[in-house]
């Protein structure tokens, strides 16, 4: 047994009393746990008694006490009649290693397959996709609805709720996607989530395998790839056209889905609408091949010209279609509220699962988001977001037409919060997004949407949701001036 002199630890340099510093009982704490972890204070070493140290430091003895005390508690030190020794831990490996030789650390296979594939994009930058119009949120209507919550549901609902959802949430949300979207649900199918990336995370562990193969439209969004990734699926892409997702029968021999993920009433990025005819053609082969449909809805509810387009989960009855929708974009995004809809074959089965896989929160949240609904206040708050976008979308289209001075093609459609701008190969989006980003302005490469890029996926997405139509020109004469290699 060695016994320790104050030297071995600097145990004789005064511990700080200065304004601000550690408690004194912390400061010898961390400085003998530290001598511990690095070797200095080997396994057996005494250290000195606490009248010895507390003399040598100018402390009370209860304060060395202490700090021997809560060293013992966490196993550094261990009482012996001899004194307090150092005890034996396993040597940290890093500490026999040169400096430098750390080697990095190795990540599951899966993550290989998740790359960031955008640079971080400030939320308030111009033209940035997915971003809704903050300014005209009613906040006064949101407020009042999170008062009356609180003032209703009271500390109860600081505890966990239903893990499925509030039920006032879950029906009022049922009722309003029977009447806005033709979904056919029952406050027991629905599920609340956390955005709409924890509903198709629920969905790849409710129904798929690792290995099992997943469809994803091509472009399309990353957020699903991400979520099929984690699941250890095997992603195909398939392109999309005029008329959405194309698949044709060999497909369904050569690599059969278990997972099918499509925005079918406003195709992201393109803005495509999945025909009728291949609605009913997707669901049929769904049928007959035991893979289930993910309808992604997500900004939908902003159709621009004409009747909105009903969502395929109603088109035909127990239909192996699992609808998903946010209020990210027809609400704010840091809400950070979701839904998934079960088919009704499914709601009962799975219920056990998402009882161990989901934890009630966002309680108060909930509940007012419940009480927005159902008194008004969120289709008053839609409507008014529909004239502000149907006009911002035209105005973006004057303003692409009249000042993009390269060669394009505008897609999106007329719905939603944002256009796709296509640009021939020699106007590489992704260099003119890089410079754009220097203007603050927060256009999206096409290209980094496609699993298998090609000569033709190139261009912008552009979201017009968040960025006031006066802006418009001076913004795409900058983007016009940087593809073509002005500055």
């Amino acid at each position: 047994m060695t016994a320790l002199t104050p030297m071995h630890v600097s145990l004789d340099t005064p511990l700080a009393r200065h304004v601000g510093a550690a408690p004194l009982q912390r400061q010898l704490h961390d400085r003998l746990k530290d001598a511990i972890l690095d070797g200095r204070l080997g396994p057996g070493v005494r250290l000195p008694s606490s009248r010895e140290l507390a003399q040598t430091l100018g402390i009370s003895r209860n304060t060395v006490t202490a700090a021997y005390d809560q060293l013992a508690a966490q196993g550094y030190v261990y009482p012996d009649r001899r004194g307090t020794l150092v005890a034996t831990l396993a040597r940290p490996a890093h500490l026999d290693q040169p400096s430098g030789s750390t080697p990095p650390p190795v990540l599951a296979q899966r993550i290989g397959q998740i790359r960031a594939t955008l640079p971080v994009v400030s939320a308030t930058a111009s033209l940035r996709p997915g971003m809704p119009s903050y300014i005209h949120f009613p906040m006064a209507a949101w407020r009042r609805a999170l008062d009356s919550a609180v003032r209703q549901a009271g500390p109860s609902a600081l505890g966990y709720g239903n893990p499925l959802g509030e039920p006032a949430l879950r029906a009022a949300i049922a009722r309003h996607l029977r009447i806005a979207r033709s979904v056919r649900c029952e406050p027991e199918q629905v599920i609340i989530t956390e955005g709409a990336h924890e509903a198709l995370a629920l969905c790849v562990s409710l129904l798929s395998n690792p290995g099992e193969i997943a469809w994803i439209e091509d472009p399309g969004y990353r957020g699903a790839r991400s979520a099929f990734n984690g699941g250890d699926l095997r992603i195909e892409p398939m392109p999309v056209d005029a008329e959405g997702m194309v698949w044709h029968e060999e497909d369904w021999q050569r690599r059969p889905p278990r997972l099918i993920y499509t925005t079918p009433s406003h195709q992201y990025p393109t803005g495509a609408v999945l025909s009728v005819a291949r609605r009913l053609e997707l669901i049929d082969q769904a049928r007959r091949h035991q893979a289930w449909i993910i309808e992604d809805d997500y900004d939908s509810e902003f159709r621009h010209v004409g009747d909105s387009i009903a969502a395929m989960q109603g088109l035909v009855a127990d239909a192996p279609v699992l609808y998903v929708g946010t209020f990210s974009k027809t609400m704010f995004p840091s809400l950070r509220l979701g839904f998934l809809v079960l088919p009704h074959s499914l709601a009962q089965p799975a219920r056990d699962a998402l009882h161990e896989l989901l934890r009630g929160g966002h309680r108060y949240e909930q509940l007012a988001l419940a009480d927005f609904i159902e008194s008004g206040q969120f289709s008053r708050h839609l409507n008014r977001m529909r004239r502000l976008y149907r006009e911002r979308q035209t105005a973006l289209r004057e303003a692409l037409t009249e000042h993009l001075q390269v060669p394009h093609v505008i897609e999106g459609g007329h719905c939603g919060m944002h256009l796709t701008v296509r640009l021939p190969a020699e106007y590489p989006d992704r260099a003119i997004c890089a410079q754009a980003q220097r203007y603050g302005i927060g256009a999206q490469p096409l290209s980094v949407f496609n699993l298998r890029p090609g000569a033709r996926d190139n261009g912008l997405v552009l979201g017009y949701g968040n960025t006031s139509a006066e802006l418009y020109r001076p913004l795409i004469q900058r983007l016009s001036r940087l593809a073509r290699g002005q500055h």
